[in-house]
């Protein structure tokens, strides 16, 4: 006769006094951060509050759809497309060699065992250009550049490639520090180039992680240039910001609609090429 034992009673996690004063730790550094902040989401729910949000969405309906309007948002569209990977161009073309420059792995002084005073100076002020390009919103150098190039794309295009080139620099060489180093040191040891070593050693080990984030920051770009264009660099963000000031609730809502298949788009490119790359 079998005897069929009941099972025990679970064990109780031996960390949960941990956790849970985690929990308390964190509740009460949080809340005095929304005090200061003067963080009030009960203000939404006012009667006053509600009734100006019914107004401002049955605004939204029916979006603009007029032939005219539709060509119109068109050519706003491409101009962001076209401000974003203008920007993001230019970029690349300063990331690349800082990435090159700031890298520890692509040192070939590293190799012997201790790096230089020289190259390690070089490669800290490389790292502190980074922060300070990156430092500064976009918003802010297209406010600058506005003053100085005046209305339109071209200060969002230099905005997008001075913040994104910051951006872009730091976190390729933490992908690249990050990656094997066999194949990189190996070039480096048998005398190639630092660039060779990066297109050669480098990128083949982590080019779904770079290709995957330079989509993603091209992704930002585009929704960057809607908001810089609230300060006159042009796009869909410069039509935005006078549909509004006319309370043109309906283009306001077909211009949503375009932004979000904008970014639907973006993100299908970045699901094909890491797709190309598996």
């Amino acid at each position: 006769m079998t005897i069929l034992s009941r099972p025990g009673p679970p064990h109780a996690d031996p960390a949960w006094r941990g956790r849970v004063a985690a929990c308390i730790l964190l509740l009460a550094m949080l809340w005095p951060l929304l005090v200061w902040s003067e963080f009030k989401p009960w203000v939404l729910l006012d009667a006053q509050s509600l009734a100006a949000t019914g107004l401002f969405l049955a605004a939204f309906f029916p979006p603009a759809h007029s032939a005219d309007f539709l060509l119109l948002m068109a050519e706003a569209a491409w101009q962001t497309v076209a401000m974003a990977t203008a920007g993001m161009t230019l970029a690349l073309a300063g990331a690349i060699p800082l990435t090159l420059v700031a890298t520890d792995r692509l040192s070939v002084s590293r190799l012997s065992g201790r790096m230089r005073w020289q190259a390690r100076l070089v490669r800290q002020c490389a790292r502190w250009w980074l922060v300070v390009l990156r430092s500064v919103p976009e918003l802010v150098w297209a406010l600058l550049f506005v003053r100085i190039a005046g209305l339109g794309p071209t200060a969002g295009v230099l905005a997008i490639a001075l913040t994104y080139c910051g951006m872009l620099g730091k976190v390729y060489a933490e992908i690249i520090e990050s990656s094997d180093p066999h194949a990189t040191e190996s070039l480096l040891r048998n005398g190639s180039g630092r660039l060779a070593a990066l297109f050669y050693g480098a990128l083949p080990e982590s080019a779904s992680e770079l290709v995957s984030y330079t989509v993603y920051r091209w992704e930002c770009a585009i929704r960057g240039s809607v908001v810089m264009g609230f300060v006159g660099a042009g796009g869909l963000g410069q039509r935005m910001d006078e549909s509004m000031k006319m309370l043109a609730g309906g283009e306001v809502a077909t211009m949503l609609i375009i932004f979000i298949l904008l970014v639907a788009a973006a993100d299908w490119v970045s699901r094909f090429l890491r797709a190309r790359l598996a």
